[in-house]
């Protein structure tokens, strides 16, 4: 991660320099990285899940590349928005396959024609969602935290690099944070 983490943080600093050419080194950066997180994230899965990890990057690499690249303030900033659009993404999808459930934005098709949908739970991915806006009110360090490790699958020590703390701040928000997260969504089950 360090070389590559090294030429996004030159990069980022010559677009806000002005330098508009960087655009097309800085693309290739963000997807290649954008691919290695999104395979961190698929092996954290259980192995039934079929979320396709493709479909993320692509749709992330799309948010991100669609912003100036001069917009990004530093490396800490492009991981904030990466994980943010990873969350958005997998979010989105969970409430399509929630709609899909109810029925809403079904097509006219016969059932030998209607592909499978993959196996996520839905409510899992909203209540999380919610549950981390909720945290996020009482404390934005420790929903980065989560973004970060579960959304883009960071490590604790990539974590600690990307938010400028120590490891052993991130142990602790992390820890922290499932806690909470977890009596939250246990919570609003009841």
């Amino acid at each position: 991660m360090a070389s590559s983490s090294s030429n996004v943080t030159l990069l980022l600093e010559q677009a806000r320099a002005g330098d508009a050419a960087v655009l097309d080194d800085l693309l290739p950066l963000i997807y290649d990285e954008l691919h290695r997180l999104a395979r961190a994230q698929r092996r954290r899965l259980r192995p039934h899940e079929t979320l396709n990890t493709t479909a993320i990057v692509h749709e992330a690499y799309l948010k991100l590349a669609g912003r100036d690249a001069a917009s990004y303030q530093n490396r800490l900033h492009f991981f904030r928005v990466a994980a943010r659009a990873m969350r958005d993404i997998v979010v989105d999808y969970a409430r399509r396959k929630q709609a899909a459930k109810r029925g809403g934005d079904t097509p006219d098709l016969s059932l030998d024609d209607v592909p499978p949908l993959p196996d996520i739970d839905a409510k899992e991915v909203l209540a999380l969602h919610d549950a981390l806006d909720r945290l996020e009110a009482l404390d934005a360090r420790q929903a980065r935290v989560v973004e970060l490790r579960y959304f883009v699958g960071l490590t604790i020590a990539e974590t600690a690099e990307v938010l400028d703390i120590s490891p052993a701040s991130v142990k602790r928000d992390w820890a922290t944070a499932r806690s909470w997260l977890f009596r939250e969504i246990a919570d609003s089950r009841q």
